[in-house]
């Protein structure tokens, strides 16, 4: 078991398509909670990842309530959300085998009722000021993160 990533109601394609390269080139699954804001048919999704797509593993649930439901049914995972408003440094916690990285839409982040069921909030420091990076960046450096501390390899 290692890292999963998590997508709440993506509003940008493009992000999306990014995060799922990720997902694919480090062996990881990706949840999609819908509703997104564009199609994210099998078809679609294809021409997000160009080739990136084959054994990639990525779940569609149709709603906050079916994702977070499949989620307890899995022991040991823990739902980290990666939000602006969070106090505790990515680098600062502690990542386990089994945990998933919930990022949020693009235009709103999380709403308050999905912060509240995570076991845990982390955030990216910036300079004052700023108010976020870009969602697959952010994916990127948290996931690169947790993948050191765990002690994932892919070689």
């Amino acid at each position: 078991m290692t890292i999963r990533l998590a997508l709440f109601q993506p509003d940008i394609p493009q992000n999306t398509g990014t995060i799922l390269r990720l997902a694919s080139c480090l062996g990881l699954a990706v949840d999609i909670v819908r509703p997104a804001g564009f199609d994210i048919s099998d078809k679609a999704l294809r021409r997000a990842m160009m080739d990136y797509g084959e054994g990639l593993e990525v779940v569609r649930h149709d709603s906050w309530s079916v994702f977070f439901e499949a989620l307890t049914k899995k022991p040991g995972t823990r739902l980290i959300a990666l939000t602006t408003q969070a106090t505790l440094p990515y680098t600062s916690f502690a990542y386990q085998a089994g945990d998933v990285l919930l990022l949020g839409r693009e235009t709103l982040g999380l709403p308050e009722n999905v912060h509240s069921a995570c076991d845990a909030r982390v955030t990216i420091p910036m300079v004052t000021g700023r108010r976020s990076l870009n969602v697959a960046v952010a994916a990127a450096m948290v996931t690169g993160e947790a993948l050191r501390q765990v002690g994932t390899t892919l070689l």
